[in-house]
Parts: structure tokens; sequence; C-alpha cells
């Protein structure tokens, strides 16, 4: 089909100038059409990748890539536990934990609140909660002191800072007078906030409070924490490497990780991404309209060439093969340089995003309003392969009508009034 004889008549087609103004017109527009939406699905795939990793990062700054839990249950020999993690394949950090729904109080607010009882010592190990610090340190979190750290937008939320005192509320069971039935009757201990965290993520910083692993024990009655976090040196191989950890340890602990923790998150992002990238290729589809238009009217010129071409023994394989290297063409060259403009705008974005800001006066991400400033950008090179492949087979499906209508021109039809 792609014989030389074919393959530079095709060429000839496509780089004469004597086709009409309206053609080249449109093949311009194809070849230009196909180029944008390459490159703003690249671009904008690359800042959705960004955006993932950003929230992922936020999310797991402090949750763990793992949680061993016992269904609610304490785990009294935990201890024992993390002596038997040790050595697991890729496993980089564990410690306890207990989280329990409270209740925190300053008159005249009030707020809900998940508290987490830790280990400060091992806490860095899986979390990133101690580099978050705003004020005070982790290890402010002295064991028997009573002591509290919260996020930013709880304290806020509080009106507290550093120093200040909050009444810390949870339920608990209890007995009626009588001893027949029980009742939920709430515990109120006082804290001491001795310091503040900020992730920049509002599930974190408005709802999570932070004291030692032996107050959270005695506050709830429990002989030890409720789960186990994990933490490994591949954050997406961890679901198979925390069943392979979770495998070391005797029964009745079950596992889950972050890709389970965090479903809806991921979840609303895959389909977000899937979404736009069928949005942005309509871009290439109109483009491939454009195509199918352009070499129907190439046909339709070139109906007497065809014909002369056919009588001096070129055979319909070669006019087909005539009209397919025109269409891919267009399409090879609008593919190049898309993907060639999508990778510098998207490696380039922490640059030109700036520039722009600077030159029109405006900010893409408010400060103000977002917890990043900046727009975050990652391009993965599986992402442009099939964005490449699939504008390369689209432009070749466009090619295939009209080259057929022109291979079955009959030569005698065509030269009968010439």
């Amino acid at each position: 089909m792609f014989q030389p004889t074919p393959l530079f008549v095709g060429l000839r087609y496509s780089l004469a100038r004597e086709h009409s103004f309206f053609v080249s017109f449109i093949t311009w527009v194809s070849l230009l059409g196909v180029a944008l939406g390459v490159a703003a699905l690249i671009t904008v795939l690359s800042v959705m990748n960004g955006f993932e990793t950003e929230l992922r990062t936020r999310l797991l700054s402090v949750s763990a890539d793992a949680v061993l839990t016992a269904d609610g249950a304490p785990i009294p020999d935990w201890q024992l536990r993390l002596r038997q993690l040790q050595g697991a394949h890729g496993l980089v950090g564990a410690a306890p934990f207990l989280d329990t729904d409270a209740m925190l109080s300053r008159a005249p607010a009030m707020s809900g609140a998940i508290l987490r009882g830790i280990d400060p010592a091992r806490e860095a190990t899986v979390s990133e909660v101690a580099d978050s610090m705003r004020e005070g340190k982790l290890a402010d979190l002295v064991p028997g002191q009573n002591r509290i750290v919260l996020g930013r937008m709880l304290a806020y939320q509080l009106q507290v800072g550093v120093g200040d005192s909050v009444t810390v509320m949870i339920p608990s069971g209890g007995s009626t007078t009588a001893g027949a039935s029980s009742e939920l009757v709430p515990r109120l201990r006082e804290f001491q906030v001795v310091g503040i965290f900020e992730v920049g993520l509002q599930d974190h910083d408005g709802v999570l409070a932070l004291i030692n692993l032996a107050d959270a024990e005695a506050l709830r009655g429990l002989s030890g924490p409720t789960g186990i976090r994990l933490k490994f040196d591949n954050i997406l191989n961890a679901p198979v490497l925390a069943r392979e950890a979770a495998e070391r340890l005797r029964p009745g602990l079950s596992v889950r990780d972050w890709t389970q923790e965090n479903a809806a998150y991921f979840h609303a992002i895959r389909i977000e991404k899937t979404m736009m990238g069928l949005i942005l290729m309509l871009i290439v589809a109109v483009a491939v309209f454009n195509i199918v238009a352009t070499l129907v009217m190439v046909v339709n010129d070139k109906r007497t060439d065809i014909a002369i071409l056919r009588t001096l023994g070129m055979s319909p394989r070669g006019i087909l093969g005539v009209f397919m290297t025109q269409g891919l063409l267009i399409g090879w060259i609008g593919t190049g340089l898309g993907v060639a403009l999508g990778l510098a705008l998207a490696l380039n974005v922490d640059v030109i995003v700036p520039f722009l800001e600077h030159t029109f006066g405006f900010h893409i991400m408010d400060p103000d309003v977002y917890y990043t400033a900046g727009i975050p950008s990652e391009t993965h090179a599986q992402d442009v392969i099939v964005i490449a492949v699939a504008a390369l087979v689209l432009t070749f499906l466009a090619t295939v009508y009209p080259s057929l209508r022109a291979c079955r021109t009959a030569p005698a039809e065509a030269l009968r009034y010439e």
C-alpha cells in the first residue's frame, strides 16, 4: 500500500500549493486541531496527576499507609506485635494508636473531633505530623500530664492557643442505679493545649486532636491501643505489602490500606480524569472530522488524476495508499506537534503559571482560599503514550472512507467528459 510511487504521489498532493484555498485552510485547521487536542490532554492530565499526588500526600501526612485493627477491641500485646513485624518486606515504621470520637469545648465554642492517642516516639515513623507542627512539638505529649495537640482549624474553631485548656468529652458505657440497663455516660477531662499542627487538609486540620497513648487508654478505660499503623517504602505497593506483613502475626487482626480508607477521594478523581479526558478528546474528534472532509474534497478534486493513474497501471491498492498518506501525514504531524507542545507546557507549569499570574494580575489558585498556591504537574509516560496512540488511531480511521472512495473511482466514468 505504501510503496514508493503511492507514497510519492501522496506527499506531492499534501505538499503541493495548487489546492484551493478552502481545502488548504481545512487541512491546516485539522492539523492544528489534532495538535491542540493532544497538547490539552497531556497538560490537563498532568495537572490532574499532580493534584492527585498532592491530595494523596496530604491525606497520608498524618494517616498511615495501612492499619491493623482488632475490630475495635484493644490490642494488649501490641509491643509483641511490633517486634513480630520487624523485618517485614518494605516496612519502614509501625506505631500504635487509639481513636475515639470526642467533643471538645472551651466556652463558648464547641466542636466534634477525632481524639487520637499516639506514642510520640514512634509516631514520626508512620506520619509527618511532627514536621507539620506550627507551634510546640509532639514530644510535649508526656504521659499522665493530660496534654493535647490540635489541628490548626480545630484550634481556630475552639478559639484556643498553646497554653489554653480544653474540655474533652467522650461517651462511655455506664449503669443505671438499678443496674438493670446501661446507658451512655459522658466522661469529661481537662487537657492543656501544648501544640498546633497544620497539614493543609480540612479532614485533618479541622477534626483531629492528638494526645498521649497512655492518656487515651486511661480516658477510655482500655488496656491497649485499638490499632497499629504501618508505613512502607513504596506507597503504591502498600496494599500488597500490608497483607504480607499481616501474615507474620497471629490471626485476629484485620488490615486496611490507604486505598480502602480513602477510596471515595480517589474514585472521584479517577472519574473526573476519565470525563475530562473524554471531553478534551472531542477536540481531536472534531479535527478528525475535518480530516475526513478535507480528503473527501481532495478526492473529488482529483478524480481526473485518479483516472489517469489507474490507466497508467496503478492498482486500487496504490490509490488507497496515496490518499491514506495524505491523511496520516496530517495526523502524524499534528500528533507530534501536540506531544511536543503538551510536554513543554506540562513540564513547565511551575514557570508558566506564575508568569501568567504576574502578567495579568490574577491568581489561579488564591492562597487565601486554597492550601496550595501553585498548580502541581506530574507527567506520566503512560498517559502520553496512550494519548498519542489514540490520536494516531483516530486519524488513521479518518482516512479509511475517503481513501476507499478514491480507489473505487472508475477511470472511464471520470474521464468521460474530459
